[in-house]
């Protein structure tokens, strides 16, 4: 169950010295080609089946953020020629409840795909809810059985930011082997499923967070650094050694990620912008998933 390659590899190694500035790393451009692939999918999918693959966003309450961002993901399966279902709870939703709703979807043969938008609010059982998608429609990555299978290297749809941040390494044939890559946040959705994919790449990895001792020190001695600890700005410029490969995975107020980019560009050989760069791939590679799931679930083969 994992996403099909839509690379076109940029020849790029640690070994090689930066000048004068960092390379960005294009996300926006990556996830529109993963967006374009996703919808040659669903017109195959279509085209064999009569079906249209379909996913499933589910919100609880109003909170303006996850409104905006259910919405962009609304509006990427529109583009991508998939069938959009919204279901949207007020807030004073139980657990129960919300469970009862998400069965409802892992019983519907037209849903393909099951994302409940995070945070939920309290008092709810986040990991319930996670719990009652089953494994063959959770392409957000988020039930303890997807992400078991993303630690041990089988097939999984894994989480979408930490696939993301792999696919856009790939863009940019950043080697994994044996390096020393080093992820800062341990969210059981992104820092913890990204240090098993990379371990799985045979990368050296430190997981590390904003509590651990002698932070900047051990950062200095990483080839990639991937930052994930929601505090912006958290990563200084003169943690990072020369020619390491940033990936800011934080997105705060007022568009700041969780490396202070200014000063990170000049060590750094290749470095993420916020926004555009980890961001489109985290929504690009939930509908690609969501296409390969529904393909899966249709009996149709890419």
């Amino acid at each position: 169950m994992c996403p099909r390659d839509a690379r076109a590899p940029i020849q790029y190694s640690l070994s090689m010295e930066p000048t004068n500035k960092a390379k960005l790393m294009d996300g926006r451009a990556l996830a529109q080609r993963v967006h374009a692939a996703a919808a040659d999918k669903v017109r195959k999918i279509l085209g064999a089946t009569g079906v249209t693959p379909c996913l499933a966003t589910v919100l609880v309450g109003s909170d303006p953020a996850s409104v905006t961002y259910t919405r962009m993901k609304r509006k990427r399966c529109l583009d991508a020629g998939m069938l959009p279902k919204r279901i949207e709870l007020p807030l004073g939703t139980t657990t129960a409840q919300l469970v009862d709703e998400i069965t409802k979807l892992a019983e519907d043969q037209s849903v393909h795909g099951i994302l409940v938008q995070h945070p939920v609010p309290k008092p709810i059982d986040k990991r319930a809810a996670f719990e009652a998608i089953p494994i063959e429609k959770d392409v957000d990555g988020v039930a303890s059985a997807t992400l078991g299978r993303v630690i041990l290297g089988m097939p999984a749809w894994a989480s979408c930011t930490p696939a993301g941040i792999m696919r856009l390494l790939d863009e940019y044939s950043v080697e994994l082997d044996g390096v020393h890559a080093m992820v800062i946040g341990r969210s059981p959705i992104l820092g913890r499923p990204m240090a098993s994919m990379l371990i799985n790449r045979h990368a050296t990895v430190t997981l590390c967070h904003s509590r651990t001792r002698g932070l900047p020190s051990l950062v200095r001695h990483a080839d990639v650094i991937i930052a994930a600890v929601g505090k912006p700005k958290f990563v200084k410029g003169g943690w990072i050694k020369v020619g390491a490969v940033v990936i800011d995975a934080g997105y705060n107020e007022g568009n700041v990620g969780d490396v202070d980019f200014d000063g990170a560009i000049e060590p750094a050989s290749l470095i993420t912008p916020v926004p555009g760069g980890v961001g489109p791939m985290t929504i690009a590679t939930l509908i690609d998933q969501t296409a390969e799931a529904a393909a899966q679930q249709v009996g149709v083969e890419l």
